[in-house]
């Protein structure tokens, strides 16, 4: 199991989260953030920082977000629009950067305003 980014997330990318995270677990993607599911330890630091609470423990994302719990996956199992390869688990988001690319269900949500 692991933590979730669920669709409040998408163009705010506040990154509370990120300097919370103890394990460097939480990935930044064009317009939103994405939590590596085997990279993550489960203790739960992102959470309660999150100010738009878009983060949400695997078995308690509301039934409207559930999309997001395997969209978290794909955007480290699968290559993003602009990439030839997948991710995969590199070890830190530090390492990688802002990766610019989003999964397709975050892509083609609207722009919020």
């Amino acid at each position: 199991m692991t933590y979730v980014i669920a669709e409040p997330c998408i163009d705010v990318l506040d990154r509370a989260c990120v300097e919370e995270c103890p394990v460097d677990c939480i990935y930044e993607g064009g317009r939103a953030l994405y939590i590596h599911p085997d990279e993550c330890v489960d203790c739960g630091a992102c959470e309660p920082v999150c100010p738009v609470e878009a983060i949400a423990y695997e078995d308690d994302v509301p039934e409207a977000l559930a999309p997001f719990t395997a969209d978290n996956a794909r955007f480290f199992a699968e290559p993003l629009p602009g990439r030839d390869t997948a991710l995969g688990s590199p070890g830190g988001a530090g390492k990688v950067g802002p990766v610019g690319s989003d999964t397709p269900l975050v892509a083609g949500y609207p722009p919020r305003a």
